[in-house]
């Protein structure tokens, strides 16, 4: 088979990847090792391409021929980092070039890059990079102004042939194609998943997109809220207010994530999270999970409001509530603007229960039906009517022993509630 051909039968392949949804690892692996049984002499390559996360500023795959094929993804702060501005790749942003080979053996060897370096004690001969330009993402996406990036790397006496450079320049456009349709899933599911968390994520992308989609779950719901806010908010400097928001947002919504929970919705400065299973039998699973997550924000709290003494500032305080039972999760709103969240009985109930937080000075109260898979960690604070609700509920707070909230004389907790 000649080498048009080669290159022509993958091309057709890299449509069909296009049409599908191909995982964006495995395809590049097979892309590399289809170039090299076609006699391109690829022994190392990376694929790098821009995302919109709130974490990560860029993706990227490095395939070296006989070894596992690596994934990784650079945060933010790593976009300033020395390594990357001495990098070809930041040359090529601030040059806008779209190519940029080196010889890196023989009389013609320019190696004005550390990398370049590196991969000559590889063992490396030839180094190419490649973009191929995707359509302009938004100021916020800088490296997607230029879209795909792949740099190939050869081990063979002399690099690459022209027809090698030819045969590649042809592939990563196609390849290119391909990639992009599966970045933008990729950053699609990154963005919903930020917003929404990743079961309701999965539910919109799946299609339910329509006011009243939505089905009935079981769940362990948690519900915490912020003390003081208004007050602080109006006495404090706006960084200043936004820092320790964020701060207690750690210690609640990150300690959710933590344990599998997923954050449905922050509510000014209350978090309503959920711990979902589908069986009765995962019920206690689902509870020790949110338990488990509650210790975990206490704990948090603790060492960054000690963080904050320290500093002369002021601690933040919450209370935090779970109760469990069925519960409707789905879209709610208008057409034309929609919430997925859950709504219920079981929602009502663990808002209510939280006020009682403050009333009873316990950081954290559960339902008699929380309460009762775990009974040597609850201990009862009696019965108590909640707003909107025909009936009395007993609620339950933290034995000592599983409280880390610190507690002061008489059994009262400190720090965490007002």
């Amino acid at each position: 088979m000649s080498r048009q051909s080669f290159i022509t039968e993958i091309g057709e392949w890299l449509v069909d990847q296009a049409l599908s949804e191909p995982d964006i690892v495995t395809m590049f692996d097979q892309v590399c090792h289809r170039l090299y049984a076609m006699g391109v002499p690829v022994s190392r390559a990376r694929l790098t391409w821009p995302t919109l996360h709130p974490l990560f500023t860029a993706e990227t795959i490095l395939w070296t021929r006989g070894e596992p094929i690596e994934f990784e993804q650079f945060r933010h702060q790593e976009e300033t980092s020395e390594a990357w501005l001495r990098s070809p790749m930041a040359y090529m942003f601030d040059h806008d070039m779209d190519m940029l080979r080196r010889n890196l053996t023989g009389p013609n060897a320019i190696r004005d890059f550390e990398v370049l370096d590196e991969l000559a004690e590889m063992g490396m001969t030839d180094y190419l990079i490649i973009v191929t330009g995707f359509e302009h993402q938004g100021d916020s996406l800088d490296v997607g102004k230029q879209g795909l990036f792949v740099s190939w790397a050869s081990d063979r006496e002399g690099g690459f042939s022209e027809d090698d450079l030819v045969a590649l320049k042809r592939i990563q456009r196609r390849f290119a194609a391909a990639c992009k349709s599966v970045v933008q899933r990729r950053i699609a599911r990154n963005i919903t998943e930020t917003y929404l968390g990743k079961q309701a994520a999965q539910k919109v992308l799946e299609g339910a997109i329509r006011l009243g989609d939505g089905d009935e779950t079981r769940a362990v719901v948690w519900f915490s809220d912020m003390r003081d806010s208004t007050a602080l908010a109006d006495t404090m400097e706006p960084q200043a207010f936004l820092a320790m928001l964020n701060q207690y947002f750690e210690a609640t919504a990150g300690s959710t994530i933590a344990h599998g929970g997923e954050v449905l919705d922050f509510i000014g400065d209350a978090v309503l999270a959920i711990f979902p299973f589908e069986k009765e039998e995962d019920k206690a699973g689902a509870v020790a999970a949110a338990t488990a997550a509650v210790q975990d924000a206490l704990r948090t709290a603790q060492e960054l409001n000690a963080e904050r003494e320290t500093d002369g500032l002021v601690p933040f305080r919450f209370g935090i509530a779970l109760n469990v039972g069925k519960l409707m999760f789905g879209n709610i709103g208008v057409a034309s603007r929609l919430s997925f969240s859950v709504i219920g009985p079981t929602v009502n109930e663990v808002e209510r229960i939280e006020k009682f937080t403050k009333a009873l000075e316990c950081p954290v109260l559960v339902s008699k039906e929380v309460a009762s898979l775990q009974p040597d960690m609850w201990h009862s604070h009696g019965q108590h009517s909640l707003t909107g609700v025909a009936h009395k509920c007993e609620l339950f707070g933290l034995s000592n022993q599983h409280n880390h909230s610190g507690r002061a004389k008489a059994g009262k907790p400190v720090a965490l509630n007002a």
